[in-house]
């Protein structure tokens, strides 16, 4: 039987990550990256997974999902604060579900225990990031009600651009 930590569907357990699973999670966010033809700009290693996802002050958090007791899936999310709502949410940053097992609901049911997860901690919102390309997971999203937001863009800064821009002295006024 499952305790209150794992949630059980038919022959899935969606379990909280532990840092046992750091290698597992990595190896899935490559094949992630493989899967949308980005491989190449993943630059994390498991020991990042386990020193960010595990540590003191943890980064983020992660759900396995198993099918018997073999690893199917994962979400990998953090806390996040609406402003404007003055509520908190979650970001999904990254959703994995080996090829073999899609077709199960298995993306979905992570997400709906993120979601339960976030509203049980006073949470009002999930917000994520589909890669452009990326059509499937466009319309699977939609078909869960995670909607394109058309008045958003998502911009970023990274590596030595990043580092420039942190870096840089504050400009007097």
């Amino acid at each position: 039987m499952a305790d209150k930590n794992q949630t059980a569907t038919s022959d899935t357990v969606i379990r909280p990550g532990t840092i046992e699973d750091a290698d597992t999670i990595h190896a899935a966010l490559l094949e992630l990256g493989t899967h949308i033809g980005a491989h190449q700009e993943i630059t994390s290693t498991s020991d990042d997974i386990r020193r960010y996802g595990f540590g003191e002050k943890p980064a983020f958090s992660t759900l396995i999902a198993e099918v018997d007791g073999e690893f199917a899936g994962l979400c990998l999310h953090f806390p996040i604060f609406s402003t404007w709502m003055g509520r908190p949410g979650v970001y999904v940053q990254d959703l994995y579900v080996e090829n073999r097992f899609r077709g199960r609901k298995i993306g979905e049911r992570l997400l709906r225990r993120v979601a339960a997860e976030c509203r049980k901690d006073g949470g009002v919102y999930l917000r994520l990031s589909v890669d452009t390309d990326n059509e499937g997971a466009k319309a699977f999203y939609e078909r869960l009600g995670i909607a394109w937001s058309s008045y958003e863009q998502t911009q970023k800064i990274v590596g030595d651009a990043f580092f420039a821009f942190a870096d840089a002295p504050e400009e007097p006024e």
